[in-house]
């Protein structure tokens, strides 16, 4: 191993842990590097190389659909064979590691699958047949895990490995993603220690000030790389690093450290993708892009989940269409991971500053109205402050009680969908979206939770009763993501790492120009954003085409589009024009 990545290597050690140490560590860190190489061979990956027009991800928890006698990994994977769309070609499966809470993200043992789940052929097979994403949940780990518990007993494996607060330690600068205490006392050999918790009291944040951490961490990470995982979720990794007397958020050492996974993974597996989980402002987020070349090749694009419920709440495209306008990437190797929703709730940090206030504390009132929840963050200056929507996306758009048609409805939240795959990026398709959830206010009394209103789990014979009835709720749904998937699939204009342009046609259309690669067609994606039918004020002169057919690939209609084109798009109509 020589070049350049060796030099970056060396540079980030001597970074992180002094010029002395970092030659020692480089070592371990080559050997490592070395020993995977072979294990590349194994063939587990059904395609390599960077996303593609034909990628979409779909999100889902590994128990999301259960059967009798059979673990919920190969349930999964039989269920998605049979019925989520041809055109879904990459899942994330959120955490199947052993954990003590928060619905896998206090992770017990990194190196394991929870036996109640499977085991890791079942992660495989799934890796056989899509784009494996995983995620590498390293800020913290359980307070039940092996780690935590011979730290506490004074062994010296684990010495080191978890933050100590000292009494009156100054933590007033650190930015907070909860209410909960960021500190919590355990019971050592020695005595009380307190133990810094950013998530919770059962998620105890690792110190990375021990190289030790660092490379055990690395060890895990390849592991699920050996066992088929192709995309790797940085889960939380904006908290990674704490110097007391900071904010402890997006610090230098944190970047150096997803650089040093990045360096990593060029040389040991170049097709691994590092996708970074930073729900912040959206000028905080881009900064997991690095230069464009040194670290995440993809980051979840967190302002778009409020901005399109804004959009759809409102009727008006303009805060959307001016954000996109001023997306843009640092090179043509990284793109965005778009969603609009997920496992988690609908953040509202990423819209500060592009929203007001006063449209923002619109979202929250929208989404109460709507039967959701609504979760808080504490400030340094000890104040609260909402930071979450917590309500299925389907229910956030359309409120249950309201006197309309299910297809209206319907046709709502597919403009919303059409919106987020029409975008440069990958699109990322939660499970419920997928299959047309509402929200599930029964689990949230369950659990206490409000996040479980969007967590709900199913028996595969229930969705499948559900599915094949073509009027239910979810097989409208499916239906039509099914199509919408397929037309973004026949499109090289959908390039992730493509470009793009918005387009002025109208306050209540969403425009969008989809540049293609040379010798491609190009695609024009209109969305009627309101209630109303909606004329296309389009200058087809100011983009440089002359007068011709185009063929819708929703509706398979076709229109001449000439100087002003005349056309009408249905209250929340949305056409693909091709």
């Amino acid at each position: 191993m020589n070049g350049p990545s060796e030099e970056q290597l060396s540079r980030l050690l001597a970074e992180l842990y002094g010029q002395t140490a970092s030659q020692n560590l480089l070592r371990q860190v080559r050997s490592r590097i070395e020993s995977f190489r072979p294990v590349m061979e194994t063939g587990l990956w059904r395609v390599t190389g960077s996303p593609s027009h034909r990628d979409v991800l779909l999100i889902t928890y590994p128990d999301q659909v259960t059967q009798p006698g059979q673990p919920p990994l190969q349930t999964l994977a039989d269920f998605a064979e049979q019925a989520v769309p041809k055109g879904v070609s990459a899942m994330h499966v959120l955490p199947f590691y052993p954990a003590s809470s928060d619905d896998g993200f206090a992770v017990v043992d990194y190196t394991a699958v929870d036996p109640g789940l499977g085991g890791w052929e079942d992660v495989s097979r799934l890796a056989r047949r899509y784009r494996l994403m995983v995620d590498a949940v390293i800020n913290h780990i359980s307070s039940a895990s092996p780690w935590l518990r011979g730290y506490l007993e004074g062994d010296e494996r684990y010495r080191g490995c978890f933050i100590e607060v000292p009494e009156g330690a100054d933590l007033s600068q650190v930015v907070r993603p909860r209410t909960l205490p960021l500190v919590t006392s355990f019971a050592g050999a020695q005595g009380e220690v307190r133990l810094w918790t950013t998530f919770s009291a059962d998620q105890v944040d690792l110190n990375y000030h021990n190289p030790q951490v660092l490379l055990d961490v690395l060890d895990a990470v390849l592991l699920y790389v050996e066992r088929g995982a192709q995309w790797i979720r940085l889960d939380a990794i904006a908290y990674l690093w704490k110097e007391i007397g900071t904010p402890c958020i997006h610090l230098p050492q944190t970047h150096a450290v997803v650089q040093l996974l990045r360096a990593v993974f060029d040389q040991a597996a170049p097709d691994v993708q590092l996708i970074t989980e930073t729900n912040v402002p959206h000028h905080e987020n881009l900064s997991y892009f690095g230069d464009g070349h040194d670290e995440a090749q993809m980051v979840y694009n967190f302002a778009l989940p409020p901005l399109v419920l804004h959009t759809l709440l409102t009727g008006r495209a303009g805060s959307l269409s001016a954000w996109a306008s001023s997306l843009s990437l640092p090179s043509g190797e990284v793109t965005f991971l778009n969603f609009l929703a997920s496992h988690d709730g609908i953040g509202l940090n990423p819209v500060h500053g592009i929203l007001s206030t006063a449209e923002i504390d619109a979202l929250t009132a929208a989404v109460l109205r709507h039967g959701g929840l609504v979760s808080s963050k504490t400030n340094p200056d000890g104040s609260d402050s909402p930071y979450e929507l917590n309500i299925s996306y389907f229910d956030a758009l359309s409120d249950p009680q309201a006197r309309e048609t299910l297809e209206t409805q319907v046709d709502r939240f597919m403009v919303a969908q059409a919106i987020l795959c029409c975008l440069v990026g990958v699109p990322g398709i939660y499970f419920h979206s997928l299959f047309g959830s509402r929200s599930w206010k029964e689990g949230v009394q369950q659990t206490g939770r409000s996040r479980t209103i969007n967590r709900q789990k199913f028996t595969r014979a229930e969705l499948e009763a559900e599915l094949s009835n073509p009027d239910s709720l979810r097989a409208r749904v499916l239906a039509r993501y099914t199509h919408l998937l397929e037309a973004r699939g026949s499109m090289p204009a959908f390039d992730p790492y493509g470009q793009q342009l918005i387009l002025n046609a109208g306050d209540a259309i969403f425009g969008v120009l989809r540049v293609p690669p040379a010798g491609e067609k190009p695609v024009i994606c209109l969305h009627n954003v309101s209630d109303q039918a909606q004329p296309v004020e389009l200058n087809m002169d100011a983009l440089g085409y002359e007068p011709r057919m185009w063929n819708d690939l929703i509706s398979g209609q076709a229109f001449v589009l000439g100087r002003h084109p005349n056309l009408l798009l249905e209250p929340y109509q949305y056409v693909w024009l091709a």
